[in-house]
């Protein structure tokens, strides 16, 4: 590989970790002025969970059906197509949250925010992985994920400063437009391009739903990520209803979920470069991501055999746990390393957008097991738990090891 395509490779990374960057920012971002923003649009105090947790569904409800959009879009017409008109749909809807009135006008604009952001981190690391050697392409991915999970703490930080929820949404369609005009100098995938002339079956999802082994493959990889949304939604977005149902004096409801969440995505940073790293040590992307999901069920018994603390040890733990689902770079990297250049873009955003959208059906299990069942904040939290768990062990055990393989085929 000569300097020019080092550099364009270089500007590439850098150009998805950034992408990446502003995607965490925005999904987070209403967790962090959940409080503030519905109070401002008149919703009173006993109705902040059940609201938010509307309009986290419409988020999810956007990202799931924009991975599905933006993934064939990939594989139809190229990766590119994907990178500028993602960011420019999130980028417009994102300006015009800052100017809701009321909350159905607040869910719409949040689905389409979210339909938009569906997918950065899909295209991204598909042309990274497509672009790079075997032996690079998952520290790129570990850097773009680690760097890009960052996001979330300057979010935080902003939220913290600014104090102004509107402001923060302007901010956020801001640096989409500036990622916008950066993107004018990164280049098509080489291998998609000599795929597209050869006219293969571009962008068709049917292929995976042909066989039974590419359908549980890629259920597995959609499997696997849904205790990483168990802790962010339950352990950081609603923090505070966590902390005051352990007991805690917990001060300004409105800081609890943005430490929480600065905390929680801290930990995840440190997590997928070390993951990143372990699977290199290893030669195996398969034994880290095991090894990184026995160390959060070690996290979460700690967690909860802790008990009562006070708010120094909450986000502490918060912390570890947010170490323990590190391995969501090494799993989007098997991800898109498990299926054929010609649906690759498809499965790279619809994996991580399935999985956010499965945060509707985290929802629905806690308020059932909290409301229907009675078993309170707690309970309600430990049974969503015991089964995302039991079902990322399940989807491991049918994972591919993809470490080290060729990218370079269809299927």
């Amino acid at each position: 590989m000569n300097k020019s395509n080092n550099k364009g490779v270089t500007i590439l990374v850098i150009v998805a970790a950034l992408g990446y960057f502003v995607d965490v920012f925005d999904l987070l971002l209403f967790g962090m002025v959940r409080v503030s923003s519905l109070r401002g649009l008149g919703v009173e105090d006993h109705l902040l969970e059940q609201i938010g947790l509307r309009l986290d569904n419409w988020q999810m409800l956007g990202m799931l059906l924009g991975g599905i959009f933006w993934g064939i879009l990939g594989d139809k017409k190229g990766r590119l197509s994907v990178l500028f008109g993602s960011i420019l749909t999130y980028s417009i809807a994102n300006t015009l949250n800052a100017f809701v009135t009321t909350i159905p006008q607040y869910e719409i604009l949040r689905f389409i925010a979210g339909f938009g952001l569906a997918g950065e981190l899909g295209a991204g690391v598909t042309l990274v992985n497509e672009s790079m050697s075997k032996e690079k392409r998952g520290l790129a991915t570990a850097f773009i994920a680690g760097f890009g999970v960052l996001g979330a703490v300057f979010g935080c930080l902003l939220v913290l400063w600014v104090q102004d929820w509107k402001t923060c949404y302007l901010i956020g369609g801001g640096m989409g437009f500036a990622l916008l005009i950066l993107r004018i100098s990164v280049f098509e995938s080489g291998m998609y391009l000599s795929v597209k002339e050869k006219t293969h079956s571009l962008g068709d999802m049917r292929i995976l739903f042909r066989s039974r082994e590419k359908f549980i493959k890629y259920l597995a990889v959609i499997a696997l990520a849904i205790p990483i949304w168990y802790i962010v939604q339950l352990y950081a977005k609603y923090a505070p209803e966590l902390a005051e149902a352990l007991g805690l004096d917990y001060g300004d409801k409105k800081k609890v979920a943005i430490y929480a969440i600065m905390t929680v995505y801290g930990g995840l940073t440190i997590g997928d470069v070390s993951c990143g790293l372990l699977s290199n040590y290893l030669k195996s992307r398969k034994k880290a991501i095991l090894t990184f999901l026995c160390i959060l069920i070690f996290f979460i018994a700690i967690f909860w055999w802790v008990g009562r603390m006070n708010m120094t040890g909450f986000y502490t733990m918060i912390f570890l746990l947010g170490f323990g689902i590190g391995y969501w770079a090494a799993l989007m990297s098997t991800a898109a390393e498990s299926f054929g250049i010609n649906i690759r873009s498809t499965v790279a955003n619809t994996a991580p957008n399935f999985v956010r959208g499965a945060v509707i059906g985290i929802n629905f299990l806690y308020i059932t097991f909290k409301t229907q069942f009675g078993w309170g904040t707690i309970g309600a939290n430990l049974a969503v738990g015991v089964i995302c768990i039991g079902i990322a062990f399940w989807a491991w055990t049918q994972l591919e090891e993809t470490y080290g393989k060729d990218l370079d085929y269809v299927e």
